[in-house]
């Protein structure tokens, strides 16, 4: 039985580039969408097995689209498919119930491998940076100064953070320098007791920072 894909990407010849890849295999794609409310109507109206969703689309958080998808296709597989090997995207991705975070660099076998998986409800067998959040998510334990109250540039630097915005996209948010969005990170770090940017992402996430 064929495994039907939809497609969330801003760009078409991404949309373009990943059908072709498809072709003469056993994924199907049923559409493509460009922003996220495009997509909700077409998983509604589709009902696919798996979407492949990319981080940004466009002016759109795509990884705001993963509740809202999984709410209109119940059962849906949802892959991140992103060119931002970033540990906050991952795990924004892997809190919201993303199955996988994939790379743009991913091979066509592979590819096809893993959207088939995913539609069979397999969880993915390499160790990926996706289930290593996963696991840090679910674990009830954090740092005993985790709750230690940040101020408010911190907890807005910290909010930044955990929506995937590198040191210079905060820093132009903010009008401040790169170096004093530097000094935040490392002092809510130091307060914190949290080990990276990664963790204190996961922190943000159980906060509803993010």
């Amino acid at each position: 039985m064929a495994v039907k894909v939809l497609i969330v990407d801003d760009l078409e010849v991404v949309q373009r580039g990943l059908e072709s890849m498809f072709e003469r295999s056993e994924v199907r794609v049923v559409g493509a969408a460009s922003s996220g409310a495009e997509a909700v109507r077409l998983a509604r109206r589709h009902r696919p097995d798996v979407v492949l969703l990319d981080v940004r689309l466009g002016d759109e958080d795509g990884l705001d689209a993963i509740g809202p998808l999984r709410a209109a296709a119940p059962g849906v597989r949802v892959l991140i498919l992103s060119a931002f090997d970033n540990p906050t995207y991952i795990a924004r991705a892997a809190s919201a119930g993303a199955h996988d975070y994939l790379s743009k660099t991913i091979g066509r076998t592979a590819l096809i491998e893993a959207v088939a998986n995913a539609a069979r409800g397999t969880i993915p067998s390499r160790e990926g940076a996706l289930r290593k959040v996963s696991a840090a998510i679910a674990n009830s334990d954090l740092p005993a100064g985790a709750d230690v109250p940040l101020t408010p540039r911190e907890t807005q630097v910290l909010r930044s953070l955990a929506m995937g915005l590198s040191n210079r996209e905060i820093a132009a948010t903010f009008g401040i320098s790169v170096e004093t969005v530097k000094e935040h990170v490392q002092k809510l770090l130091r307060k914190t007791a949290l080990a990276d940017r990664t963790q204190a992402a996961v922190w943000a996430i159980r906060r509803g920072l993010a």
